[in-house]
């Protein structure tokens, strides 16, 4: 990630922002999305396996899966008020010991980042232009699962992306979003070996899930 987007994401997803996040999560719980893929990921079967949440925000994912049976999480978290908010809010839930939580850009730390038997990335790669390292290195790291949601590949989300850099650049504000296109995303998966399994769509997002040892009719 360069240094503009870095400077970017610290003032979008802000102390503020975090704050704000945390305040809904503790009210109404994870976001709809979340959950779908949340709901995805745990019938495939969670107990004892290792999680890696990239871009998780305040940890949702994180408290479901490990509450569902899985040893540990590893948080990696491109906002520093993000990732200070997750540690209090897995220490405000008891998790503290099973989570560890790291600073940066996903793609500059990976080689130092072992393999998990899960990875999640929600809304992460909107966020992110280089998605051939992004979902390279992510899924080089998914020894079972791997689990996404992105923006539909739609004339409308490419609009709404448009309209949100034009008022980001107005504001003078690096941050940018990526609608990236849904065969570049598929293609690199299954290159990686990694077949779907889960696939639902809403009117902004999708939310899909692959898996290295199963295949599964869609």
């Amino acid at each position: 990630m360069d240094c503009c987007q870095c400077q970017g994401i610290e003032r979008e997803f802000s102390e503020e922002a975090a704050e704000s996040e945390r305040e809904a999560y503790r009210e109404e719980g994870p976001a709809e999305t979340t959950q779908l893929l949340i709901d995805a990921i745990v019938p495939q079967g969670v107990e004892g396996l290792t999680l890696l949440d990239i871009g998780g925000g305040i940890g949702a994912i994180q408290h479901a899966v490990l509450r569902a049976g899985a040893k540990s999480a590893t948080a990696v978290e491109a906002s520093s008020a993000f990732a200070t908010v997750a540690e209090a809010e897995a220490e405000h839930l008891g998790l503290g010991g099973e989570v560890s939580t790291r600073h940066g850009d996903f793609v500059a730390l990976a080689e130092a980042i072992p393999p998990h038997d899960v990875v999640t990335l929600d809304r992460v790669i909107c966020c992110y232009h280089d998605i051939e390292s992004l979902l390279g290195l992510a899924s080089e790291r998914a020894d079972k699962l791997l689990g996404l949601v992105y923006p539909r590949d739609s004339w409308w989300t490419r609009l709404g992306s448009a309209f949100g850099n034009a008022y980001y650049w107005l504001l003078r504000n690096p941050f940018r979003t990526f609608v990236h296109r849904d065969r570049a995303v598929e293609t690199l998966l299954r290159q990686s070996g990694l077949q779907r399994v889960f696939h639902r769509r809403k009117f902004i997002w999708q939310i899909s899930v692959w898996s290295r040892t199963e295949e599964v009719a869609e």
